[in-house]
């Protein structure tokens, strides 16, 4: 479908370019590619049974997986709803987003969402679940509108509260003359577990506390166990959607020539995971499956790949030009050669979620982990919703009586923290063991923060003088009774939106 129509940011590729792309996809330009990414809400990286889970039932992902590729070292821009999904969206980190740094809050007004350049493509756009993506409203528009998605939709059903009970539909509904993107964002697996009050037989059995994995930093009790078994719920939820979406697509022939992501936005809602800038709260599983363009089916891909790559790799996919305001880098040369590595690091952020906030990330590709910790006079026990869980008051019961917590427990209660972090997570995946100032680690310390200070300067990240405070009970998570709370966002007092500069790489 030839596409004369250009909005702001967004323009087609060269013909050079797109032939080249179909050439290596093997794609003729009337066939382009169907793009669905599937977004999980809050759901660590090894809770599928993909990733190494064996008793998340998660079949319809692990086919896909099976079939496509799995990613070791995908990693989110926050652990944080709004901000990770802003990432995602702009291919940009949070503090260049403008106020979108922290939760819900909107996206500067100028930067390009990459569904827009599909839109302008010819692509027809839909967003059905979850969104928590706002605009910032612009001075002036000076008389144009900058529509992203043809058809919005919360997915809602008066039986199923995970967002997902519109897909199928939407997959269905579609106009079929046109290539499409969808964005199929669940709610699972938020706290609130609707999905126990809502289970279908269909969904398969309902997990059982006592077949769920705790992890160490959590108190092996049944309140734990039973909170851990709601959380499977909604995962398994998640799952029998995506199968449902992938039984339409084969019916209507549109599988083979569909590239899908399946990936989550954070972490578990526990303990040290959600808003972490640790494995467990910024690490996503992230499954990719596109018969017609990956050559090594069932392959696993071990390179270090970043949340702001999703944007210009489905750009190129569509042989589309990309943005200029794009930081990230495609990993389309990985869908054909799994063993390839585009980068060197990735960095992370963690701001305001519920609590006074300010942390920053760079992991290498040999799996150092540095973090610094602005805010370390305070505990980083997770977003409010989690200190209200049952896993969470475990976690305080145990720590007043006279059995006490192991290492691991203790990190998540632990006030003051240290400021500096630095993990070898291969050989200490729960990343526990803080190498800071140990002598065999000086080198790496060394190098990881200059790679990091370097990161900042370039993006310019700023901590500002003012961060926005707490706005609930670090002890019961309840709302506490004070405005404002939100203050300065990180990077907004150097103009951080206006840069494109991405850093090291």
């Amino acid at each position: 479908m030839p596409v004369t129509r250009i909005l702001a940011g967004c323009k087609l590729a060269a013909i050079a370019l797109v032939m080249v792309l179909s050439v290596s996809v093997g794609l003729a330009d009337e066939n382009r590619p169907n793009f669905i990414v599937f977004i999980a809400d809050d759901v660590s990286w090894n809770d599928y049974g993909c990733y190494g889970n064996p008793h998340a039932r998660t079949p319809h992902i692990d086919q896909l997986a099976s079939g496509g590729l799995r990613f070791t070292n995908a990693f989110l821009t926050a652990s944080s709803c709004s901000p990770s999904r802003a990432s995602m969206i702009t291919g940009r980190y949070p503090h260049n987003n403008g106020k979108a740094a922290e939760l819900h809050l909107p996206i500067a007004s100028h930067l390009t969402w990459f569904p827009e350049c599909l839109r302008d493509a010819g692509y027809y756009t839909a967003l059905v679940g979850k969104n928590h993506m706002q605009r910032e409203k612009p001075d002036s528009d000076n008389g144009t509108s900058r529509k992203v998605f043809d058809l919005i939709n919360n997915g809602q059903l008066k039986n199923n509260h995970g967002a997902e009970g519109k897909w199928v539909e939407t997959v269905k509904n579609r106009p079929k003359d046109r290539p499409f993107f969808f964005w199929f964002a669940a709610v699972d697996a938020h706290r609130g577990w609707d999905a126990d009050r809502e289970w279908k037989p269909e969904y398969g059995p309902m997990h059982q506390p006592t077949a769920v994995v705790v992890p160490p930093y959590l108190v092996d009790d049944l309140d734990t166990r039973k909170d851990l078994a709601s959380y499977y719920n909604e995962v398994t939820r998640f799952d029998f959607y995506i199968g449902q979406v992938i039984s339409a697509l084969e019916q209507e022939g549109q599988l083979d020539n569909t590239v899908i992501l399946i990936l989550a936005d954070n972490g578990r809602p526990f303990p040290r995971a959600k808003t972490r800038l640790h494995d467990s709260g910024m690490k996503t599983a992230l499954v990719v499956h596109w018969p017609r363009g990956i050559s090594h089916p069932g392959a696993e891909v071990n390179g270090l790949v970043s949340a702001i790559d999703i944007a210009p790799t489905l750009l190129e996919v569509a042989g589309v030009a990309l943005p200029e305001t794009f930081q990230g880098v495609s990993f389309l040369p990985m869908l054909q050669n799994p063993t390839l590595e585009i980068r060197r690091y990735v960095f992370s952020e963690h701001n305001w979620h519920d609590y006074e906030a300010h942390g920053r990330a760079v992991r290498d590709q040999f799996g150092h982990l540095f973090i610094v910790n602005s805010r370390n006079q305070f505990a980083w026990q997770g977003p409010a919703d989690s200190v209200r869980s049952p896993s969470h008051q475990s976690l305080l019961r145990r720590a007043g009586s006279a059995r006490g917590l192991t290492a691991a427990q203790n990190d998540v209660l632990m006030a003051p923290r240290r400021r500096l972090e630095l993990f070898d997570t291969r050989s200490d995946p729960l990343q526990i063991d803080n190498r800071i100032g140990k002598p065999s680690a000086l080198q790496i310390e060394s190098l990881l923060k200059d790679t990091l200070e370097q990161w900042s300067e370039e993006t310019l990240d700023s901590i500002p003088e003012q961060v926005s405070v707490d706005s609930f009970d670090r002890q019961t998570g309840v709302r506490k009774s004070i405005k404002p709370y939100r203050f300065t966002t990180p990077g907004s007092d150097r103009n951080a939106a206006r840069t494109n500069r991405s850093g090291p790489r």
